[in-house]
């Protein structure tokens, strides 16, 4: 009986790990908001102070063929201790893995970009979650046809370059969880 028990308890198990599983992946198509984090390198960054002295800093954060940006912003707030920024971008980029946002799911739905892309825009955001720098970004590229795509970037591939203008901010600002959205979002209120 306690045997028969315990198979029923680890086959829920499994199958709870599973559909959670199938739903995190979606075949690959979406990704959790938790999942949606930095995966690449970025070792040829180069970061420029451009007004030392000043309380509100001005940074020139720039990428090299090959850099993986979005992780790179990430290490550029690390090391700088950043606690509340917001920058904007333009460049070029040949891959990246862009997102969208689908309420229903709470997930981002990927959106694959491939071959070399005019960064038309980006712009995002730096702010604390439990003590830590959270990078939020968003980008429009055009295709050589002059379309664009555009999205949340989970990922973004340099060629050749970046340039990265960051303005980081006296105070800081924090993250908190959103459980209807399963997000972390900005509240002012927080000190």
């Amino acid at each position: 009986m306690i045997l028969a028990k315990q198979l029923a308890f680890t086959l829920s198990l499994i199958g709870i790990v599973t559909m959670r599983g199938s739903s995190v992946q979606a075949g690959g198509e979406y990704v959790a908001p938790e999942q949606a984090a930095p995966r690449g390198k970025a070792p040829k960054m180069q970061v420029e102070l451009l007004n030392p002295g000043e309380p509100t800093k001005q940074y020139a954060v720039i990428f090299y063929q090959g850099d993986e940006a979005f992780s790179g912003l990430l290490e550029f707030a690390e090391k700088y201790q950043v606690t509340s920024a917001h920058f904007t971008a333009i460049g070029a980029l040949n891959k990246a893995t862009l997102g969208w946002f689908d309420p229903q799911r709470k997930m981002y739905k990927k959106i694959p970009i491939n071959g070399q892309h005019e960064v038309i825009g980006m712009s995002g955001d730096i702010a604390l979650y439990e003590g830590k720098p959270v990078v939020h970004t968003h980008l429009v590229l055009g295709s050589p046809d002059g379309t664009t795509r555009a999205g949340h970037v989970l990922d973004a591939y340099v060629s050749p370059t970046l340039e990265v203008m960051v303005t980081v901010n006296p105070i800081a600002m924090q993250k908190r969880f959103d459980p209807e959205t399963d997000l972390t979002l900005i509240d002012p209120a927080i000190k």
